[in-house]
Protein backbone atom coordinates (compact mmCIF):
# COMPACT_ATOMS: atom_id res chain seq x y z
CA UNK A 1 0.00 0.00 0.00
CA UNK A 2 1.15 3.51 -0.94
CA UNK A 3 -0.13 6.26 1.63
CA UNK A 4 0.38 10.02 0.76
CA UNK A 5 1.19 12.61 3.75
CA UNK A 6 0.85 15.84 2.33
CA UNK A 7 2.15 18.57 5.08
CA UNK A 8 2.12 22.47 3.91
CA UNK A 9 5.36 23.02 5.88
CA UNK A 10 8.13 21.22 7.12
CA UNK A 11 7.14 19.96 10.60
CA UNK A 12 3.49 19.52 10.00
CA UNK A 13 3.50 15.63 9.09
CA UNK A 14 4.94 15.31 12.41
CA UNK A 15 2.97 17.24 14.09
CA UNK A 16 0.15 15.82 12.93
CA UNK A 17 0.74 11.97 12.23
CA UNK A 18 4.51 11.15 13.45
CA UNK A 19 3.47 8.05 15.30
CA UNK A 20 1.01 7.07 12.89
CA UNK A 21 3.91 7.76 9.93
CA UNK A 22 5.73 5.30 11.90
CA UNK A 23 3.41 2.44 12.48
CA UNK A 24 2.74 2.48 8.69
CA UNK A 25 6.34 2.10 8.25
CA UNK A 26 6.93 -1.03 10.78
CA UNK A 27 3.81 -2.53 8.88
CA UNK A 28 5.76 -2.40 5.75
CA UNK A 29 3.28 0.28 3.55
CA UNK A 30 4.84 3.03 1.88
CA UNK A 31 4.89 6.51 2.84
CA UNK A 32 5.60 9.00 0.93
CA UNK A 33 5.89 12.63 2.45
CA UNK A 34 5.18 15.45 0.23
CA UNK A 35 5.66 18.75 1.97
CA UNK A 36 4.56 21.58 -0.54
CA UNK A 37 5.91 25.13 0.73
CA UNK A 38 9.39 26.14 0.57
CA UNK A 39 11.11 29.87 -0.91
CA UNK A 40 8.97 29.64 -4.15
CA UNK A 41 10.20 31.38 -7.31
CA UNK A 42 10.41 34.67 -6.46
CA UNK A 43 12.33 36.77 -3.78
CA UNK A 44 10.69 35.76 -0.55
CA UNK A 45 8.90 38.74 1.55
CA UNK A 46 9.66 36.72 4.73
CA UNK A 47 12.79 34.34 5.22
CA UNK A 48 15.67 33.77 3.09
CA UNK A 49 16.56 30.88 0.91
CA UNK A 50 18.51 29.47 3.91
CA UNK A 51 15.61 28.94 5.62
CA UNK A 52 14.54 26.16 3.93
CA UNK A 53 17.73 24.48 3.37
CA UNK A 54 17.77 24.07 7.26
CA UNK A 55 14.52 22.81 7.31
CA UNK A 56 14.58 20.44 4.96
CA UNK A 57 17.92 18.69 6.18
CA UNK A 58 15.73 18.79 9.68
CA UNK A 59 13.24 17.24 7.45
CA UNK A 60 15.00 13.97 6.08
CA UNK A 61 16.55 13.34 9.37
CA UNK A 62 12.93 13.17 10.64
CA UNK A 63 11.92 10.87 7.43
CA UNK A 64 14.37 8.74 8.50
CA UNK A 65 13.64 8.12 11.66
CA UNK A 66 9.96 7.62 11.10
CA UNK A 67 10.69 5.35 8.23
CA UNK A 68 9.44 7.40 5.05
CA UNK A 69 9.84 6.21 1.85
CA UNK A 70 10.30 8.92 -0.28
CA UNK A 71 10.10 12.61 1.03
CA UNK A 72 8.62 15.43 -2.11
CA UNK A 73 10.03 18.81 -1.55
CA UNK A 74 7.10 21.42 -3.75
CA UNK A 75 8.50 25.13 -3.78
CA UNK A 76 4.88 26.66 -3.25
CA UNK A 77 5.93 29.95 -1.27
CA UNK A 78 5.42 29.71 2.15
CA UNK A 79 2.91 31.62 4.22
CA UNK A 80 2.06 33.32 0.65
CA UNK A 81 -0.97 30.95 -0.46
CA UNK A 82 -3.75 33.40 0.58
CA UNK A 83 -2.25 35.51 -2.25
CA UNK A 84 -0.71 32.47 -4.72
CA UNK A 85 -3.51 31.99 -7.38
CA UNK A 86 -5.56 28.77 -6.75
CA UNK A 87 -5.13 27.48 -10.06
CA UNK A 88 -1.57 26.94 -9.24
CA UNK A 89 -2.18 25.27 -6.47
CA UNK A 90 -4.48 23.08 -7.33
CA UNK A 91 -2.11 22.34 -10.46
CA UNK A 92 1.04 21.60 -7.90
CA UNK A 93 -1.44 19.15 -6.31
CA UNK A 94 -2.98 18.08 -8.92
CA UNK A 95 0.57 16.28 -10.74
CA UNK A 96 1.56 15.19 -7.18
CA UNK A 97 -1.48 13.00 -6.87
CA UNK A 98 -0.69 11.66 -10.54
CA UNK A 99 3.00 11.37 -9.71
CA UNK A 100 2.39 9.06 -6.56
CA UNK A 101 -0.80 7.19 -7.41
CA UNK A 102 -1.70 6.80 -3.41
CA UNK A 103 -4.32 4.61 -2.27
CA UNK A 104 -4.70 6.92 1.00
CA UNK A 105 -4.45 10.51 1.47
CA UNK A 106 -3.83 12.62 4.64
CA UNK A 107 -4.17 16.14 4.36
CA UNK A 108 -4.09 18.88 6.85
CA UNK A 109 -7.27 20.12 8.35
CA UNK A 110 -9.20 22.75 6.09
CA UNK A 111 -10.07 25.03 9.04
CA UNK A 112 -6.36 25.69 10.73
CA UNK A 113 -6.05 28.75 11.41
CA UNK A 114 -3.31 28.77 8.98
CA UNK A 115 -4.06 29.75 5.18
CA UNK A 116 -1.65 27.68 3.67
CA UNK A 117 -3.35 24.64 5.20
CA UNK A 118 -6.83 25.72 4.30
CA UNK A 119 -5.42 26.11 0.84
CA UNK A 120 -3.59 23.06 0.49
CA UNK A 121 -6.42 21.22 1.95
CA UNK A 122 -9.10 23.13 -0.43
CA UNK A 123 -6.40 21.64 -3.76
CA UNK A 124 -6.07 18.34 -2.43
CA UNK A 125 -10.18 17.81 -2.38
CA UNK A 126 -9.83 19.44 -6.13
CA UNK A 127 -7.50 17.50 -7.27
CA UNK A 128 -8.94 13.79 -5.64
CA UNK A 129 -12.60 14.09 -6.88
CA UNK A 130 -13.36 10.62 -6.45
CA UNK A 131 -14.91 10.16 -10.32
CA UNK A 132 -11.58 11.50 -11.92
CA UNK A 133 -9.35 8.99 -13.64
CA UNK A 134 -6.19 10.44 -11.37
CA UNK A 135 -7.85 9.89 -7.99
CA UNK A 136 -8.88 6.01 -9.25
CA UNK A 137 -6.12 5.09 -7.16
CA UNK A 138 -7.34 6.46 -3.99
CA UNK A 139 -9.56 4.28 -1.60
CA UNK A 140 -9.45 6.93 1.85
CA UNK A 141 -8.43 10.31 2.56
CA UNK A 142 -8.20 11.66 6.10
CA UNK A 143 -7.46 14.95 7.59
CA UNK A 144 -5.05 15.39 10.47
CA UNK A 145 -4.55 17.38 13.34
CA UNK A 146 -1.79 19.69 13.98
CA UNK A 147 -0.58 21.74 17.19
CA UNK A 148 -0.95 25.88 17.18
CA UNK A 149 -3.20 25.78 14.57
CA UNK A 150 -5.76 23.22 14.32
CA UNK A 151 -7.79 24.26 17.41
CA UNK A 152 -7.35 28.31 16.93
CA UNK A 153 -9.95 29.23 14.46
CA UNK A 154 -12.43 31.12 16.22
CA UNK A 155 -14.80 29.08 18.08
CA UNK A 156 -18.80 28.98 15.73
CA UNK A 157 -17.27 30.40 13.48
CA UNK A 158 -15.41 27.58 12.03
CA UNK A 159 -15.96 23.64 12.00
CA UNK A 160 -14.06 22.53 14.98
CA UNK A 161 -11.57 19.22 14.60
CA UNK A 162 -13.69 16.29 15.94
CA UNK A 163 -11.88 13.45 15.14
CA UNK A 164 -13.46 10.05 14.24
CA UNK A 165 -10.67 7.77 13.53
CA UNK A 166 -8.14 7.20 15.94
CA UNK A 167 -4.92 5.06 15.38
CA UNK A 168 -3.22 3.16 18.51
CA UNK A 169 0.59 4.76 18.59
CA UNK A 170 1.38 3.08 22.26
CA UNK A 171 4.52 1.57 20.33
CA UNK A 172 5.81 4.90 18.03
CA UNK A 173 5.23 7.69 20.54
CA UNK A 174 8.76 7.42 20.89
CA UNK A 175 9.90 7.78 17.42
CA UNK A 176 7.46 10.16 17.14
CA UNK A 177 8.95 12.38 19.57
CA UNK A 178 12.51 11.73 18.14
CA UNK A 179 11.65 12.97 14.77
CA UNK A 180 10.44 16.03 16.34
CA UNK A 181 13.47 16.93 17.91
CA UNK A 182 15.01 16.54 14.68
CA UNK A 183 13.17 19.75 13.42
CA UNK A 184 15.89 21.41 16.55
CA UNK A 185 14.68 25.25 14.87
CA UNK A 186 10.59 24.64 14.82
CA UNK A 187 10.60 22.50 18.37
CA UNK A 188 9.43 24.79 20.92
CA UNK A 189 9.08 25.40 24.93
CA UNK A 190 7.63 22.92 27.06
CA UNK A 191 4.76 25.34 27.55
CA UNK A 192 4.25 25.95 24.01
CA UNK A 193 2.14 23.78 21.09
CA UNK A 194 5.17 22.90 19.18
CA UNK A 195 7.01 21.11 21.94
CA UNK A 196 7.45 17.91 22.91
CA UNK A 197 5.31 18.06 26.49
CA UNK A 198 2.25 19.37 23.89
CA UNK A 199 2.90 16.03 21.56
CA UNK A 200 2.80 13.72 24.05
CA UNK A 201 -0.32 15.24 26.03
CA UNK A 202 -2.03 15.29 22.79
CA UNK A 203 -1.19 11.93 22.26
CA UNK A 204 -2.18 10.85 25.69
CA UNK A 205 -5.60 12.63 25.25
CA UNK A 206 -6.58 10.63 21.70
CA UNK A 207 -5.29 7.73 23.36
CA UNK A 208 -8.31 7.83 26.09
CA UNK A 209 -10.76 7.52 23.51
CA UNK A 210 -10.18 4.27 21.97
CA UNK A 211 -7.99 3.25 25.52
CA UNK A 212 -4.84 3.03 24.76
CA UNK A 213 -1.37 4.78 26.25
CA UNK A 214 -1.35 7.00 23.23
CA UNK A 215 -2.97 7.85 19.83
CA UNK A 216 -3.43 10.19 16.73
CA UNK A 217 -7.40 11.80 15.79
CA UNK A 218 -7.91 12.21 12.44
CA UNK A 219 -11.07 12.68 10.50
CA UNK A 220 -12.26 10.65 7.96
CA UNK A 221 -13.07 12.71 4.22
CA UNK A 222 -13.88 9.85 2.09
CA UNK A 223 -13.56 6.41 1.80
CA UNK A 224 -14.31 4.49 -1.73
CA UNK A 225 -14.75 0.94 -2.29
CA UNK A 226 -14.27 0.62 -5.97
Amino acid sequence: MKILVIAPHADDEVLGMGGTIARFAEEGKTVVVAVMTGHGTEPHPLWPKSTWDTVRAECQAAAAILGVSEIIFEDLPAACLDSTPTWKINGVVEKLVERVSPQEIYLPFAYDLHKDHGSIAYAVNVAIRPYLARAGSVRKVMAYETLSETHLAPPYLAPAFQPNVFYDISDTLPCKLEAMRAYKSQVQADNLPRSIAALSALAVLRGTHIGCNAAEGFVLLGEYNR
